[in-house]
């Protein structure tokens, strides 16, 4: 019996129909589980094996590297944070230090005008009171010639008066008397 044919109906399954066409969902006919399984787990292997050997090592690389690279950047962050601090320190200092030493210099300043000032001052009052005395020097001796002057032309006139009226004048006797009207 081993060599009799088989009929259509004996080698067909029961998902597939005379006409060779599938009945339904091939992926749920019970007579194709074992191969489907079998499949399905060398699939898994497969790619349980790509991921374990190829992409999760270099996902996990990946992920090292950017864990690396972000604390690198947060130590130089703060190492930048701190040095930023004492640079403002520094500035602060040195920002105090030109405001004193600016205010020194200019008190220095001050004083030098000042020392400056009361020398011009003291030189131009010794100027005023030499040009003052030589002013009332040459006052006193414009008085004094003027003084003479108007004696002079007080003895003239009395002179030419006395001389008009027809009498002899007497030099004496009116530089006498201009000098007594003239002492008051």
């Amino acid at each position: 019996m081993a060599d009799e044919p088989t009929t259509a109906a004996e080698t067909t399954s029961s998902c597939v129909d005379l006409a060779g066409g599938a009945i339904g969902m091939p992926q749920l006919c019970t007579d194709w589980f074992g191969n489907q399984i079998f499949w399905l787990v060398i699939t898994l292997v497969i790619i349980y094996l790509v991921l374990a050997k190829v992409a999760l090592p270099r996902i996990a690389g990946i992920l090292a590297d950017r864990q690396g690279t972000i604390t690198n950047d947060l130590a130089a962050a703060e190492d930048l944070k701190a040095k930023a601090v004492q640079a403002e320190e520094a500035y602060h200092k040195a920002l105090a230090d030109a405001r004193a030493e600016a205010q020194t210099i200019i008190a220095a300043t001050k004083a030098d005008i000042r020392a400056e000032l009361d020398k011009a001052t003291a030189k131009a009052d010794a100027e005023i009171a030499a040009r003052a005395s030589e002013g009332e020097a040459a006052i006193a001796e414009i008085r004094a010639n003027a003084l003479e002057s108007v004696k002079e032309v007080a003895q003239a006139v009395a002179s030419d008066l006395v001389d008009a009226m027809g009498t002899k004048s007497d030099v004496k006797a009116i530089a006498s008397a201009v000098g007594a009207r003239v002492k008051g």
